[in-house]
């Protein structure tokens, strides 16, 4: 876990394979990853339009549950009660996560598997766009299911 607490997960990835199973939509690669510091597989849908990524390459993950930088409680209530929006981001009011990131998406937890003892998986759609992250509990215990989650990346 990172230092902020609405990092949910941190780390490198190398992209071992791009679109195993062959190519089925034209704008859309299904990338096969492995990370370098606590062992996860990802299995992630991306835009290869708006981000092009080749077998071999590295990238940083992120996923929060905010692009916050500030105190994340504070910005959640002031998000609830109106006074601020994901516009004030877009906008460059205001600095966010996402500045430091080539590639973000926003989904939602949609299924949390920890069938098989120490070893869980984490499945995030973002839009259509889908992902699995698969390894130690330790590093996805904070994934809850119907939470909402941003996907940030970056090229190294």
């Amino acid at each position: 876990m990172d230092k902020r607490d609405n990092i949910l997960f941190s780390d490198t990835f190398d992209v071992k394979d791009l679109d195993k199973g062959g190519k089925r939509f034209d704008r859309v690669a299904r990338i096969d990853g492995r990370s370098q510091t606590h062992d996860m597989s990802l299995v992630l849908d991306i835009n290869s339009e708006l981000y092009p990524l080749d077998a071999g390459d590295k990238f940083k993950l992120t996923l929060a549950t905010s692009l916050s930088l500030g105190d994340t409680k504070e910005a959640a209530a002031a998000f609830g009660k109106g006074e601020a929006n994901w516009r004030a981001y877009v906008n460059g009011d205001e600095r966010s996560l996402a500045d430091d990131y080539d590639y973000v998406m926003f989904g939602r937890v949609y299924r949390y598997d920890d069938a098989s003892g120490s070893k869980v998986s984490a499945f995030v759609s973002f839009g259509g766009l889908l992902m699995c992250l698969e390894g130690d509990i330790r590093h996805l215990q904070n994934f809850v299911v119907g939470d909402t989650v941003y996907l940030l990346m970056r090229k190294i």
